[in-house]
């Protein structure tokens, strides 16, 4: 067996500013492998992430490391004693499970044992800005049954106002991304349980976290920056209710498969999400997505283009990728 392998760094303008507590992305900064064997190719993406650490350069550096044990055949199992999680190792991880497809003839549904993907509802994300601007995009969000709401420390309740003055009945997610502290949390409960926010995702920094030990909320925490894999799980029970899995930060599907059922087996609840990245990384998101109680997809639809076939949002609903990843070629 031999395969050829290329890395390679792609930007993906988005169509407006995505602001969050931590800064603004204007694109979507990606890496993409692209594997070639029999004269089949698997491709998969990975976002680099700052906040862990990661920068394209070191991710191209990662990923080039491991070429050539990759050009011999390194499996996904092996993978995972390789290198550790996040965006390389989810950018082969997830090349890898396309080549295998469309090596086999057989969708990767179908080797999970999976029915065909169906569209899913999926948050969208009104980002941050002054209360105003929040409502405004919001209203725009017509037929959205599920909404995520980007805040920090400067008035959140202001902004989380505005948002359901616009969308009185759609389900509400606030994301401080680690930018409260508990008593800002305390403080809002009467705000949240008034604006029925139905998820807070990582309210305190990952650091910080067991602040959260014994904090009744008046709905339920989900743990982001503090879950990133399986192993994970044991010191999060005591301080969160729902773990979120992205595979940029499980290192792929592999590994986010595996959080999953080991999520479910110690009763925390799941939302899926993804970087702010193309269809690409959605694709193989939707496998584990479609078992989860909260869905966060939309990071296709910041971008001004994407690729042909990708994820599509109608409405409340976000449709999978067409043919881009994880299905048997045509002519196969």
């Amino acid at each position: 067996m031999l395969r050829n392998v290329s890395v390679r760094a792609e930007h993906w303008p988005l169509s407006t500013p995505f602001r969050i507590s931590r800064g603004v992305k204007t694109a979507a900064d990606v890496v993409a492998v692209t594997l070639i064997e029999d004269g089949r190719q698997g491709r998969g993406e990975g976002v680099p992430y700052a906040r862990y650490g990661e920068t394209i350069e070191s991710v191209l550096a990662q990923v080039n490391a491991l070429g050539p044990d990759l050009a011999r055949g390194l499996t996904r199992r092996d993978l995972a004693d390789r290198l550790g999680p996040g965006a390389a190792r989810n950018a082969i991880d997830c090349a890898l499970w396309d080549l295998e497809a469309r090596l086999a003839g057989r969708a990767v549904a179908e080797t999970l044992g999976q029915s065909p993907l169906l569209p899913l509802v999926s948050a969208l994300t009104v980002s941050l800005d002054v209360p105003q601007a929040m409502g405004e995009a919001a209203a725009r969000m017509t037929g959205a049954t599920l909404i995520k709401v980007k805040v920090d420390q400067h008035d959140p309740a202001a902004c989380l106002a505005a948002v359901r003055a616009a969308a009185p009945d759609a389900a509400l997610i606030v994301d401080p991304n680690e930018s409260w502290t508990i008593e800002i949390l305390a403080r809002l409960q009467p705000v949240l349980r008034d604006l029925k926010v139905a998820l807070i995702e990582q309210p305190l920094s990952a650091d910080e976290d067991s602040d959260l030990v014994g904090f009744e909320s008046c709905a339920p925490i989900c743990a982001d920056e503090s879950c990133h894999v399986a192993a994970d799980l044991p010191g999060l029970k005591d301080r969160y209710q729902v773990v979120n899995i992205k595979l940029d930060k499980t290192g792929g599907l592999t590994e986010a498969l595996d959080l999953l059922a080991q999520a479910r087996a110690m009763d925390f609840g799941v939302m899926v999400g993804c970087m702010v990245s193309s269809s690409m990384s959605i694709a193989p998101a939707f496998h584990v997505a479609r078992h989860a109680d909260f869905v966060d997809l939309d990071g296709p639809t910041w971008l001004a283009n994407d690729y042909a076939g990708g994820a599509v949002q109608r409405g409340a609903e976000l449709l999978p990728p067409d043919g881009l990843w994880g299905v048997p070629d045509a002519a196969a």
